[in-house]
């Protein structure tokens, strides 16, 4: 998902994105939403949250950050 498409999420949740960067901002919805907030958390690509809307992005930065 673009970063323009999440700030417009975020401004709907009433969180002010700022300087935030995209995984920080997912992080806040996430939690603003009563979820736990585990953005590129999935390890070895296993994630129990087949519905979440950060699924695919969710992958690739958690497959980013292990090659960090």
């Amino acid at each position: 998902m673009k970063l323009g498409d999440i700030r417009s999420i975020a401004k709907s949740h009433h969180i002010k994105p700022g300087h935030l960067s995209k995984a920080e901002l997912i992080k806040s919805i996430q939690i603003n939403e009563g979820n736990f907030d585990c953005f590129a958390t999935a390890c070895n690509g296993d994630c129990d949250q087949s519905g979440c809307l950060w699924r695919d992005d969710c992958f690739a930065a958690s497959r980013g950050m292990a090659l960090s």
